[in-house]
């Protein structure tokens, strides 16, 4: 099995560090050379600068972790040659030839795996079982909040040239943060149509909304609210969900997850397990995503999750844009 990373920024990198540690050491990378992170840790690796030489090398699967705007350019000519994929989230900036991959998907009977790596978060799981034991009732509501101030997530970098600055290369909060429109859908089911306002509030120096408030119409009839925004300190990520019956909550922060049931009028905690942090979802995702190489499992977030969370994300935008409602 041989891997190809395509783009060695900060989230490349740690996809590179994690393949490393599960022990893949035929790896290739695909790379612009114009990443401002340091090259220390990649000398040592081939690499190409064209997508078309990279993949003469035949490469089992490829990681899309290429700027938002780019990710088409990598993953349509790798799924032709018949690659796998890992593409980070979100699919793309737009819906523009996402059809085109899913096709030759189909077609060619790919593995693909979106960088939706919350579905691996344990809390977030736990939420899930107590969502399927229905232990707190029929949901009416849910919200999720994720303030995060933009040029603290890579101290030493330029923040106004990484991709979730710039438009040009498909940033702003509802693309860069979209990961509550796929763990929401995970947990709550289906969301057929989208309400939204953005603004761009800040003097970050930035060309895409930094703001964002958007509202969730659920196919269940539940009603879902996501704040997004850039300009949090400290940032604040955490969820609410409200059912007849009681009420989950989860905060990113300590990772844990609580949950009432007004049955009993008692609150029950679940702790991260020792020594999770941050990296370890995205540990488990890449075994994940190998084991999917291997045919030991589905996708958990599929080609078809990722493209529904785009789909969300781009009617939040066009809701914005045009003061309505848009169904998704």
């Amino acid at each position: 099995m041989s891997i190809l990373i395509a783009g060695v920024g900060s989230i490349g990198r740690r996809h590179l560090r994690n393949l490393r540690h599960l022990g893949m050491r035929d790896l290739l990378l695909l790379r612009s050379g114009r990443s401002t992170s340091r090259d220390e840790e990649v000398s040592d690796l081939p690499v190409e600068t064209e997508v078309r030489k990279a993949l003469l090398h035949h490469p089992t699967a490829v990681i899309v972790a290429n700027p938002t705007a780019l990710h088409l350019d990598i993953a349509i000519p790798a799924a032709d040659a018949g690659c796998h994929l890992l593409i980070e989230k979100p699919v793309s900036h737009t819906l523009e030839r996402v059809s085109e991959l899913l096709r030759i998907v189909r077609e060619k009977s790919l593995k693909v795996l979106v960088g939706y790596q919350f579905r691996f978060h344990p809390a977030l799981r736990q939420i899930k079982q107590w969502l399927a034991e229905q232990a707190i009732g029929t949901v009416s509501s849910v919200h999720a909040h994720w303030g995060e101030y933009l040029p603290g997530w890579h101290p030493g970098e330029d923040y106004r040239q990484g991709y979730s600055a710039r438009s040009d290369l498909g940033g702003g909060v509802v693309l860069t943060l979209s990961h509550p429109f796929d763990y929401l859908r995970w947990l709550l089911g289906e969301i057929h149509a989208v309400s939204a306002v953005t603004r761009r509030l800040s003097d970050l120096e930035l060309d895409v909304e930094d703001v964002a408030e958007i509202t969730l119409h659920f196919a269940s009839g539940m009603i879902g609210t996501v704040h997004l925004d850039y300009v949090q300190r400290p940032p604040g990520h955490w969820l609410q969900i409200t059912g007849h019956g009681g009420t989950i909550y989860w905060e990113a922060a300590n990772g844990k997850a609580s949950c009432y049931r007004a049955s009993d009028g008692q609150w029950t905690h679940h702790a991260l397990p020792p020594g999770f942090e941050r990296n370890t979802m995205f540990l488990d995702e890449m075994q994940h995503f190998l084991a999917c190489l291997e045919g030991e499992v589905a996708a958990g977030a599929n080609l078809e999750d990722g493209v529904r969370a785009l789909e969300i994300a781009v009617a939040a935008k066009r809701s914005a844009s045009e003061g309505r409602v848009v169904e998704v």
